[in-house]
């Protein structure tokens, strides 16, 4: 990709960050034979490894896809696109560039202080989605990693009473598009070695990118205050979301599924009289009359 770096620990993490993505795929079948992924590259050190991991990836398997990488340019001000155009150029992708000034509107429709996140995912998602329609795409690779998962799962324990996150894979409500993420079992900190290591062109987001207060970094601080008593807490929490007993929740939709919770039926109680009325079982002995009950009884006198 962007250089050659001979160094052991680059082809360390290649390695691991290729293992977790083909687990991933084996276990969520996220990519298929002739599939036309659009990989969503925002210029950020997740969607530059997802792009260089995919094409590396599909030179091991033994069918093939393609890739098309996809920039939304949001109208900041300032924004680089040239960069990534020359790097999609160089380095020999098929690309495209859509602009829509969605900037503008997150900035006049969220308050001063308040979170971009929610309005401005919502804005560049539509788009992309149209976008993959246009192109043709058959799959949507985005960026998000086990921490990713991991902090919206506590996001929405916390804020929304919710036991949720993000997918693997994940097929659009409209049913247009299927949505994968490869890098869901790959950890952040080693995403971010290696693309520092391949030296990619990192363009930071002017709006999330800018805001201290998030709550997404309060669970990134809480997860690293945890992890210091408890070093396996992000793994544990990821195999969590793999592990689950659904007989052990609240949800009562989820009783059938979880199997073996439910109540049992209460058995037909039976009027006495009736009780009394009811025939005698049949003998057990297939119907034989014991010789008990031949004897003849003494005559009286």
């Amino acid at each position: 990709m962007a250089r050659a770096v001979p160094a052991p620990r680059r082809l360390q993490l290649e390695r691991t960050l290729l293992r977790q993505i083909s687990r991933a795929n084996r276990r969520f079948k996220l990519i298929a034979p002739d599939d036309l992924v659009m990989v969503c590259v925002s210029g950020g050190k997740d969607s530059w490894t997802l792009l260089d991991l995919l094409r590396r990836y599909e030179r091991k398997l033994p069918y093939s896809f393609s890739i098309v990488a996809v920039n939304l340019d949001q109208g900041q001000p300032g924004f680089p696109a040239h960069v990534l155009e020359s790097f999609f150029e160089r380095e020999g992708f098929a690309y495209k560039i859509v602009t829509r000034d969605t900037y503008s509107v997150v900035k006049r429709e969220i308050p001063e202080g308040k979170a971009y996140c929610s309005l401005c995912s919502r804005l560049r998602r539509g788009i992309l989605y149209n976008t993959a329609v246009e192109l043709g795409a058959t799959k949507i690779a985005l960026g998000h990693h086990r921490d990713d998962l991991i902090e919206t799962l506590l996001l929405n324990q916390f804020y929304a009473g919710q036991l949720k996150t993000m997918p693997p894979k994940l097929r659009s409500d409209d049913g247009r598009n299927t949505i994968v993420r490869p890098l869901a079992l790959c950890g952040e900190a080693e995403i971010a070695e290696y693309a520092e290591l391949m030296e990619f062109p990192i363009i930071p987001c002017d709006l999330c990118g800018s805001q201290d207060n998030l709550k997404r970094v309060e669970m990134r601080e809480l997860l690293a205050r945890l992890e210091q008593g408890n070093p396996g807490i992000r793994k544990n929490l990821l195999a969590a979301l793999g592990n689950v007993k659904p007989s052990h929740l609240l949800d009562p939709s989820l009783r059938s599924v979880g199997g073996g919770d439910e109540e049992p039926k209460p058995k037909p109680k039976l009027h006495p009289r009736r009780v009394a009325r009811q025939r005698p079982a049949a003998p057990s002995d297939g119907g034989l009359i014991p010789l008990s009950s031949l004897s003849r009884k003494p005559r009286r006198t």
